[in-house]
């Protein structure tokens, strides 16, 4: 399987998850008293604690197959015994590895090795969004935890370090609102602030418009997913969202446009296809 193809899957594999996701906690009521799928009274730093590279990266591994993964054994393999710059060149070549095949919960904790060693603000920031990435990525409420977890904990020191940076905020804002906080709303509220200063933020948009979207919030949620297609047109998820959110608004005619829109992105995925003809069939009906 291609690189590029990796890339597809992963994308759709989030899409698909959405249909799945629960209500922000905090933002709607909860239906059960639970945060980031860890029980209540556990501590947070044991539930990060359980989750560890080696889990991430066995089943990373088993999801883009031997052949990608061949050169990403054989560095782990070296990494076991190297130490000073060595080891810190394998951990930067492991990240970037992990990235190239799109899987951004190894990649996360490869950054985050990297930024605790050497405190810079790149890797923290890279940790941070690879974190965020991965809690989307996954449905295991136990990973979940310790992604939003780690996220915080990254994103905080890279605004620490450069406390004006858009994005490292954008992406603090984003893992408050998924649990990172007692409460969600210190999240939105990062993520707006980062919108009155750059409205055309491409992070904080479709974030905002995903919160909108989980929360019921349909109506604020279109602008948010215009907005980022603005940026990119090209880009599969704001259409499939936006999508969502006009059909949960009972308008028909633009939810069948943007799901077409969907289509047209992913002609060479049949499987995809079929399921949003799916859903277009129903809207007709």
């Amino acid at each position: 399987m291609k690189k590029t193809q990796i890339a597809l899957i992963a994308v759709i594999a989030v899409i698909v998850g959405y249909l799945f996701l629960q209500p922000v906690k905090g933002l709607v009521k909860p239906k059960e008293e639970k945060s980031n799928g860890m029980v209540a009274g556990a501590k947070p730093a044991e539930a990060a604690a359980n989750v560890s590279v080696e889990m991430i990266s066995a089943a990373a591994k088993t999801a883009i197959g031997a052949d990608l993964s061949a050169k990403i054994v054989d560095l782990e393999g070296q990494l076991k015994a190297a130490t000073g710059t060595e080891k810190t060149k394998l951990q930067q070549e492991l990240a970037k590895q992990w990235d190239d095949v799109a899987q951004p919960a190894p990649a996360a904790f490869y950054y985050m090795a990297l930024a605790r060693e050497g405190n810079r603000f790149d890797n923290w920031l890279k940790a941070g969004t690879r974190f965020n990435e991965a809690y989307r990525a996954t449905q295991d409420s136990s990973i979940q935890g310790a992604m939003v977890l780690n996220a915080v904990e990254a994103l905080q020191a890279a605004t620490k370090l450069q406390p004006s940076n858009l994005d490292a905020k954008a992406g603090l804002g984003v893992a408050y609102v998924n649990g990172g906080s007692a409460n969600p709303m210190d999240g939105i509220s990062l993520l707006l602030g980062v919108v009155k200063e750059d409205p055309n933020n491409r992070v904080a948009n479709f974030n905002l418009g995903m919160f909108s979207l989980k929360s019921g919030q349909f109506d604020k949620a279109l602008p948010r997913f215009n907005k980022v297609i603005e940026q990119d047109p090209s880009a599969l998820e704001p259409y499939f969202y936006l999508a969502e959110a006009h059909k949960q608004l009972g308008q028909k005619k633009e939810a069948i446009a943007a799901y077409e829109k969907c289509k047209e992105l992913m002609r060479n995925r049949p499987d995809f296809v079929e399921r949003i003809d799916g859903f277009i069939k129903e809207l007709k009906n």
